[in-house]
């Protein structure tokens, strides 16, 4: 009906009006932004790292660190117990996950037992429901010899339990920097996900976080000299390490711990009244204070240790008591590292040693060039667009370009409320919606000049092009939003950023097309009292086709099936140009500081450093340089060293843009949930079609998109593009807008069997297709028009994305005509399944023109 109430305008302008009010502050500064009153909506679209700077850094507690304290506590634990009750041993050890002690009497070994039970006792835990944890077992393997074994189970609390420690940890240390935004939030049992947007300085917070911190200060043995400690043996309780100086002192210290960080209370650097060097100061709580108090009074004249993560920062003489339970640590520090220490202190220490398995940064130059990318595109993107539909449909075009004005503000104004990050990737995710919402806007145009040719007056084809469109704009759309749910779901970072636009994207174009675009539609109506359908220029150029697609079948056939065949073959054969994603490794974005650089220089000196294998190359400018190094083999700690040497190789001559380093661990599970996120999306996409329409429908929709997937890999193999993290995010949406092609050209197809029912199938095909070519010329052009403007202006990180897209819209639109119809006559399609519900005006009707000739 084209009739609106007062109450619905009302309501379909108060939500575009709510779209333009909550998606304004967009627009302004965020200074302008916190000036607004309180009563005004304030929020602005947070952008992600890729477009404002910062890091993304994806840290796991290492579980071998716990078992290692896990294993020296238990040692520690066993020779206490064992002495508090009076029993002799010898041989105490720990390896692995096991601790061995031999009881000298035999007799007394049940009593050992009964001593040691403490280890076993089973503590409470938020894991397995909330239940208990055994931590440990103990068994006699031989007699007088007592096995304890910590479980498994009791490893993996005690991770758990340092993750939950890790996170505040590194949330105190983060918060000390000044950042604004910082999440830090778990991910799974043993990782934590941190991201800090707008850091400018992205090298500082890894040093940050790598640390554990672990201050503690012991008295240094003087013994023996420490040189004969090192060619020899060290006496019992005493261990050589190492000072920070360069090149690093050896000191002989003893293991035993005079007062712990833990006892610390404040932290601050400052400088030394005497030499003017910076320090840091600390002060202890009262027990600490005791405890250093009586530890400096019974040592006056010798040296003591303050060491950290087993290092020694200094090693001053006790001159007198120090009894107020304060101090300083001096050290070769500038600034920056006594800031960074006394940060470190503050925060306390970590339980364990957090490993950097996947870092993303971005350089906030890098993230201002994107985002003025992004701008350029989205806006080249939209004019072409805008222009498009209003060549193509005059008065009614100028309507579509309202609604997809409002769409785009909608999807901003949406995205603001879910605090959803803008991503570069999410730009694209706009920019495509912005080419497909057209989409709908098409169809139901398209379907009016249907009803209105076929006799119907004005108001009664509107009426019934917009009725009629629905279910198919419903089934389109439905597709493309089970790819975009299942991407979310099974993408990571930015891949999920362009999902979650996508999906508003859908929900808003519906929104858009059924409710703003009518109301217009329906005004213009009421008060021009139009008579026949506005013209638009291309109308003498696609209307009425009569082309004979069946007849062709059998070559397009053939031709699909080699072109497939050679894309896995090559896929086999040829190793596709993987990024570090899937392969682990590093990728660095450099820029030359003057002048252009020089790719020959880079990858000379980047050789001596004996990193493996280095690419190079030129990268948007004469200025950028990206180099990638291969995954280097050495653990997860590997990776990051290979970034901290190029650094120090090149940050003279050059600024770091972009870091991202996947390793192995990251890369296998990426290549993982891309593959599972492309099989399951075909699945739940099956199962859809196969419920909406009939068997042959879906498994004819699924060989088509299986079709498309397949040959998008293999232009990947053959144009050695590089496969990454959002080239997944390319093929799934390219399932999802291959699989709007067909829905809507079967949704004609079902809709014709149920009218011609005794009309050959491969002239009803041919009838069904050639009533939709309009409609499907026009909404290809339309996402290329978008597309394209990204590919060009839209900058280079992202060149590869829509790379793949462009081909992608093409090839799903050839698989939707040439692969998804001639798939029904194969699979022998009935008409007599959908003749319930045919009325006697539609058992009256006969085809129109190509469908009465056809003979294929």
């Amino acid at each position: 009906m084209l009739y609106f109430s007062r109450w619905k305008t009302t309501l379909i302008w108060l939500a575009v009006l709510a779209g333009v009010v909550f998606a304004f502050p967009n627009l302004l500064s965020q200074q302008q932004a916190d000036s607004l009153p309180d009563w005004a909506p304030s929020k602005k679209l947070t952008l992600g790292l890729d477009l404002q700077g910062g890091s993304y850094m994806l840290l796991q507690v290492d579980r071998q660190d716990i078992i290692k304290d896990r294993l020296t506590t238990t040692v520690d634990d066993v020779r206490r117990l064992l002495r508090d009750a009076g029993i002799g041993y010898t041989g105490l050890s720990g390896t692995g996950q096991m601790v061995q002690v031999r009881i000298r009497d035999d007799a007394r070994v049940d009593e050992a037992k009964t001593a040691l039970n403490e280890l076993t006792q089973p503590v409470n835990s938020g894991l397995f429901g909330g239940g208990t944890v055994a931590e440990a077992t103990i068994e006699e393997p031989q007699p007088g010899q007592l096995r304890i074994l910590l479980t498994d189970e009791g490893i993996t609390y005690r991770v758990s339990s340092a993750v939950a420690q890790s996170i505040e940890v590194v949330r105190k240390r983060i918060d000390e920097l000044g950042t604004t935004e910082p999440v830090i939030q778990r991910q799974g049992v043993d990782r934590i996900l941190v991201q800090v947007p707008g850091l400018s300085d992205p090298e500082r917070l890894k040093n940050l976080l790598n640390q554990t911190a672990k201050l503690a200060f012991r008295m240094v043995d003087t013994s023996v000299p420490v040189q004969e400690a090192i060619e020899g043996r060290p006496p019992a309780g005493s261990e050589v390490l190492y000072s920070t100086d360069d090149p690093p002192i050896p000191y002989l210290v003893e293991r035993t711990v005079l007062v712990s960080g833990e006892n610390l209370v404040d932290a601050q650097a400052g400088y030394d009244q005497r030499t003017n060097e910076p320090v840091v100061s600390f002060r202890f709580d009262s027990k600490g204070g005791q405890r250093f108090g009586q530890a400096t009074t019974a040592n006056v004249g010798l040296p003591f240790a303050i060491v950290l993560d087993d290092q020694v920062v200094s090693a001053p003489v006790i001159r007198e008591p120090i009894l107020g339970g304060t101090g300083q640590i001096s050290g070769n520090f500038d600034v920056q590292s006594a800031n960074d220490l006394a940060i470190l202190l503050r925060a306390g220490a970590l339980p364990a040693t957090l490993t950097v398995i996947e870092e993303r940064t971005v350089g906030p130059g890098l993230g201002a060039d994107s985002v003025a990318a992004g701008e350029i595109a989205g806006i080249i993107g939209a004019v072409l667009v805008v222009a498009f539909m209003f060549v193509a449909y005059g008065m009614l075009g100028f309507f579509a370009n309202l609604a997809l004005i409002a769409n785009v503000v909608m999807i901003i104004a949406v995205l603001t409320l879910l605090g959803a990050t803008l991503t570069l990737p999410g730009i694209a995710g706009i920019v495509l919606t912005v080419g497909m919402a057209v989409d709908s806007n098409v169809l139901i145009y398209e379907r009016i000049r249907e009803e209105h040719r076929a006799g119907r007056s004005l108001i009664q084809a509107i009426d019934a092009g917009f009725s009629k469109a629905f279910s198919t704009i419903l089934d389109a759309n439905v597709t493309t939003l089970i790819a975009a749910i299942i991407l979310f779901y099974l993408g990571t970072g930015p891949v999920r950023g362009f999902a979650v636009t996508l999906a508003v994207g859908i929900v808003t174009t519906v929104f858009t097309a059924f409710t703003l675009t009518r109301w217009l539609v329906a005004e213009w109506v009421r008060r021009s009292r139009p008579k026949s359908m506005p013209k638009g220029a291309l109308d003498a150029i696609i209307r009425d086709f009569t082309f004979r697609f069946m007849k062709l079948r059998r070559f397009t056939f053939v031709f699909s099936a080699a072109t497939s065949v050679i894309a896995m073959v090559l896929f086999a054969t040829i190793n596709m140009n993987y990024g570090i994603d899937f392969k682990g490794g590093s990728m660095i974005e450099v820029q030359a500081k003057e002048g252009n650089a020089d790719v020959g220089d880079i990858r000379a000196r980047l050789s001596e450093l004996n990193l493996g294998e280095i690419q190079a190359q030129e990268f948007g400018s004469p200025r950028e340089v990206l180099i990638r190094l291969q995954a280097q083999g050495g653990g997860e700690n590997a990776e990051q060293t290979a970034i901290t040497l190029v650094r120090g190789e090149l940050e003279e001559s050059y600024d770091i843009r972009r870091v991202e380093v996947v390793g192995p661990t990251v890369s296998g599970e990426l290549a993982q949930a891309g593959t599972i996120a492309v099989i399951a999306s075909l699945l739940a996409i099956l199962v859809y079609v196969w419920f909406r329409f009939e068997w042959q429908f879906a498994l004819g929709a699924i060989i088509a998109t299986v079709h498309d997937v397949v040959l998008t890999i293999g232009i990947f193999v053959i144009s050695g593009i590089e496969f990454n993290l959002s080239s997944i995010a390319a093929v799934l949406t390219i399932v999802g807008y291959s699989l709007n092609d067909t829905v809507v050209v079967y949704d004609r197809v079902r809709e014709n069997l149920r009218r011609y029912k005794k009309m050959p199938l491969p002239a009803l095909l041919d009838l069904s297709i050639n009533q939709m070519l309009p409609r499907t010329i026009l909404t290809s052009v339309t996402t290329l028009l978008a597309l394209i403007a990204l590919f060009l202006f839209g900058g280079e990180v992202i060149r590869s994305f829509t790379f793949a897209m462009i081909f992608g819209v093409v090839i799903g639109t050839y698989s939707s005509i040439f692969i998804a119809a001639p798939v029904l006559i194969l699979f022998k399609l009935r008409s007599d399944t959908f003749r319930a519900g045919m009325d006697a005006e539609d058992e009256a009707e006969t085809a129109p023109g190509i469908a009465d000739k056809s003979t294929a």
